[in-house]
């Protein structure tokens, strides 16, 4: 049985990763790791700073600049830029939301994200969690193929558009899914060997359930 596990949960826009994560990390305390909201927080810190996704020599350039730290609140594990948690507010905002793909398709900003999303692990150590559940789209196939389980969430196009309606925000969902697997660099993929839950006639509590018992039956 291991002693900390790791969890990886991919999938596309509003698949139910980041519900379905928190709920694992409260019944099994482990720490959530939402690199959606990584990828959020540097295109939010990008556009502050006056940048486009096509000035990708700027872009470049300011890569180095950004100092990356992390806020463990609850059971949550926030990204720092420069001391900063960029709030909840501006990071889901629609201006985030056009560009956020455009900015995780860029080679440079997937490769200054690697270490720090690798790192999370032990930071989850440090702060006594028994393990730690990290969302994206290419965790189980990228980040940590080696995790101890890795789940890949899917659902239908018009019923994650439905839930982003319920949720009060808007989302091109089915363009971002097309962004999001034709990138070059780690694309959403279904990883081989990983586990697919098809979430389109669940709801959040069953999909926690699935996934639970297999989590709890590695747990031992």
């Amino acid at each position: 049985m291991p002693s900390f596990l790791i969890v990886a949960i991919d999938g596309g826009a509003a698949s139910g990763k980041s519900s379905t994560s928190r709920a694992l990390g409260e019944r099994f305390n482990f720490l959530h790791v939402d690199t959606g909201s990584y990828y959020r927080a540097i295109t939010a810190e990008l556009l502050r700073r006056g940048l486009r996704t096509d000035q990708l020599d700027a872009v470049k350039t300011a890569l180095p600049d950004l100092i990356f730290g992390t806020r463990v609140e609850g059971r949550a594990a926030r990204m720092e830029i420069g001391g900063r948690v960029v709030p909840e507010p501006e990071i889901r905002g629609p201006g985030v939301t056009a560009a956020v793909s455009h900015f995780a398709a860029i080679p440079e900003v997937r490769a200054a994200l690697l270490a720090y999303q690798r790192g999370q692990a032990e930071v989850a150590r440090a702060h006594g969690f028994r393990g730690m559940v990290m969302e994206g789209r290419d965790i189980g196939s990228v980040i940590f193929p080696n995790a101890d389980l890795r789940f890949f969430l899917h659902a239908d196009v018009e019923a994650r558009a439905r839930r982003r309606e319920l949720e009060g925000r808007a989302d091109a969902v089915a363009e971002r899914d097309r962004l999001d697997a034709t990138r070059k660099t780690s694309p959403l993929v279904l990883a081989s060997g990983a586990i697919d839950i098809d979430s389109t006639y669940l709801n959040l509590e069953q999909v926690v359930d699935k996934l639970s018992a297999l989590i709890a039956e590695k747990l031992g």
